[in-house]
């Protein structure tokens, strides 16, 4: 039996929120009463998704966003309090991917632009998120890291560089807010059914067949699995937990 929340009266933001796991975030966020602030640099899945919720009764408003520019990232928040008088919870999963590189031949405009949106997109939209929350003296953040914020990948010295730095920014900013009422926590998500993932698959840069041999459970990961770990980390039920990058990953990193 899936866990159901009640967070009436409570505004969500989630970035990168057109598919995936930061669609599946925004719909259950609204299935539990949440009013949804949902955002994407792509403004048709934008679209689409946000008229997805409100068809189904749901307050969402789509807010188009590149977190690599700050900029933007703060005229997301300010219109989300703007529009719903507060902020209660974020889900900062916008992320790119980068194909596999050898680390003596990375360009640095690869690896300025994975860690642009991965990493400084994850700390631009935690220090704007964290203003409203400070003044409420309330809030609960997920930033999303990956499974390769826990461990190395040949190829992939970009992007686990900048998923290991969502880690670390998370639990340094979960330790400073703990006291003013604010929990901030990262998800480190396996290999799960999105658009990025097939992309990978269709480009050869992701071999089905091995990354299922190498997640115990046998399968790949879904979006609304993600989605569920998310609103608990947000809800009452994990009121003592802070600070953690919780695997969310079929048990690769058991391993």
């Amino acid at each position: 039996m899936d866990p159901t929340y009640d967070f009436h009266d409570r505004v969500a933001v989630v970035t990168g929120a057109g598919s995936g796991m930061g669609l599946a975030t925004a719909q259950a966020f609204a299935e539990s009463g949440a009013a949804v602030v949902l955002s994407d640099r792509d403004e048709q899945t934008l679209r689409t998704a946000t008229d997805g919720l409100t068809s189904a009764g749901h307050q969402a408003l789509g807010v188009a966003c590149d977190v690599s520019d700050e900029e933007q990232v703060a005229a997301l928040v300010e219109r989300a309090v703007a529009s719903f008088g507060r902020l209660d919870f974020a889900f900062n999963n916008a992320g790119i991917q980068a194909p596999p590189t050898d680390a003596a031949d990375e360009p640095a405009e690869l690896f300025d632009r994975v860690n642009a949106v991965n990493l400084r997109g994850v700390w631009a939209c935690m220090k704007h998120e964290l203003r409203p929350m400070r003044a409420q003296g309330s809030g609960a953040i997920v930033n999303c890291s990956s499974l390769g914020g826990l461990v190395g990948l040949p190829g992939r010295a970009a992007y686990h560089a900048s998923k290991h730095g969502v880690i670390g920014l998370t639990r340094s900013a979960a330790l400073e807010y703990a006291p003013r009422g604010v929990r901030i926590n990262a998800i480190c998500p396996g290999t799960i059914e999105t658009p990025m993932v097939e992309d990978m698959i269709a480009k050869g840069e992701l071999d089905v067949p091995e990354a299922v041999a190498n997640q115990p459970i046998g399968r790949l990961g879904r979006p609304d699995e993600i989605a569920a770990a998310v609103l608990w980390l947000c809800s009452p039920a994990s009121s003592f937990v802070l600070g953690v990058a919780l695997p969310v990953d079929g048990g690769y990193t058991a391993r």
